[in-house]
């Protein structure tokens, strides 16, 4: 790393971690100025941001942590109903004091608060998307034409779509879909589907996996920074400043570190450890053979969603609750691919099968900010299904907070320290 100076222009930023969350802050850091340089350990395709559903979500302005979400969990779960909601209970000592405060944040006017707190986080994310494609010079990879709920059960689907219909959804919208446009749907599907309703202001990227190659190159190209395969075992801050030593012993002592490792973010920051957990999720992948560029697809009688990646087809749901190295459940690989079957989807070619850890806090909320007691250290981790949707916009407020500027937006419902500093038990 080059010499440290006060000028921004010369700092430097670790940025721990290098999935979509840290690519983007090294970008928007470098721009600013910051030499930075971004430690990664394992492959793109490790990483939640890899293997998502694309889905730029603008209308989840519902945390998952809810009175409704719990009421209703019975009623969702895998080895119960055949649901997307799965707890691995041979790993009850993993999810045990994470559900507990879970149950917590469930409490009504805990709720509220959430969703008031992300509802207004959202309403940045597809602005600062479209910023980040014009900066890169790919606008292409943003294809922000909405997204379509769709049902096919026998069960009527009026009274769900009214409860969609009356929801909050933020600043996307929602309308039923004319039988012209559920006819539109024959070449696809082989049927008319049901009912549908056409969700505007949210999108999807043309490919994930592309998004990330993306950001790489541009990061690479850039002389002031750095991507590097190393494994952080440990960051600190004390009165000389932040320090992150590597597996190899090397030790930085940058002035500012961002953790934005997901899952792996939890034990690395001496005197701060988050709890979050694991929460996986599954999909499969496979050739559609020339099917027509479309908006993603919720099957709502099924909780999957589907995407289309150029010449692919991704389908994916399941909430999973275990440690992260368990082994994979390959029941839900079968129960995917038998629902794209059900669905009619076309399919040309075998599946390919992935499973990855969505970095999940008790609130559904992420921790953006500086962390207390701890100079020089950024939070930006625990955005659960939204990493992908809230990327670009993390990456502004954590530029912002590293450059001291006005912030736009109440950080207090994200502040990092707000489960505590430390915790004796790891979930």
């Amino acid at each position: 790393m080059p010499p440290k100076s006060g000028r921004v222009a010369s700092a430097v930023v670790v940025v721990v971690g290098g999935g979509v969350i840290g690519l983007s802050c090294a970008l928007r850091l470098r721009q600013k100025g910051f030499y930075v340089v971004v430690l990664n350990t394992g492959e793109a395709r490790d990483a939640a941001s890899w293997g998502n559903a694309g889905h730029i979500a603008t209308e989840q302005v519902m945390p998952l942590a809810s009175p409704r979400m719990l009421l209703s969990a019975p009623g969702r779960m895998f080895t119960l109903t055949g649901g997307a909601l799965d707890i691995g209970w041979r790993h009850i000592g993993t999810w045990l004091p994470w559900g507990m405060r879970y149950v917590r944040a469930c409490a009504p006017s805990t709720a509220r608060r959430g969703h008031m707190a992300l509802r207004d986080l959202l309403s940045h994310a597809m602005p600062a998307w479209r910023r980040m494609v014009g900066d890169l010079g790919a606008p292409d990879l943003l294809i922000d034409k909405g997204h379509l709920m769709l049902w096919d059960g026998t069960t009527d689907p009026r009274r769900a779509m009214r409860a969609v219909m009356s929801s909050d959804l933020g600043s996307a919208t929602a309308c039923a879909m004319t039988r012209q446009e559920r006819e539109s749907l024959i070449p696809l599907l082989g049927h008319i589907p049901r009912a549908g309703l056409a969700f505007g202001g949210t999108g999807q990227v043309r490919d994930p996996g592309l998004v990330l190659t993306t950001l790489q190159d541009r990061l690479r190209a850039e002389t002031g920074c750095e991507l590097r395969q190393q494994r952080v075992i440990r960051v600190s801050s004390g009165p000389s400043g932040a320090q992150v030593i590597v597996q190899d012993g090397t030790s930085l002592t940058p002035d500012i570190v961002v953790m934005a490792a997901g899952v792996g973010t939890r034990d690395l920051v001496h005197g701060w450890t988050l709890p979050l957990i694991a929460e996986r999720g599954y999909h499969i992948e496979w050739d559609h053979g020339g099917m027509p560029e479309g908006p993603p697809m919720v099957f709502a009688d099924h909780a999957v969603i589907v995407s289309r990646f150029e010449a692919r087809m991704r389908a994916s749901t399941f909430v999973e609750f275990t440690r992260a190295d368990a082994p994979p459940d390959m029941r839900k690989w079968q129960k995917l691919e038998h629902t794209v079957q059900k669905i009619g989807l076309p399919v040309r070619s075998g599946f390919s099968r992935w499973v990855g850890c969505r970095p999940t806090l008790p609130d559904y909320l992420p921790a953006i900010g500086r962390i207390p007691g701890l100079p020089g250290i950024i939070a930006a981790c625990g955005h659960q299904h939204l990493g992908l949707t809230l990327a670009p916009f993390t990456a502004e407020i954590v530029t912002a907070i590293a450059t001291d500027e006005d912030i736009s937006l109440n950080l207090h419902p994200f502040r990092p320290d707000r489960f505590g500093r430390t915790h004796a038990r790891k979930v």
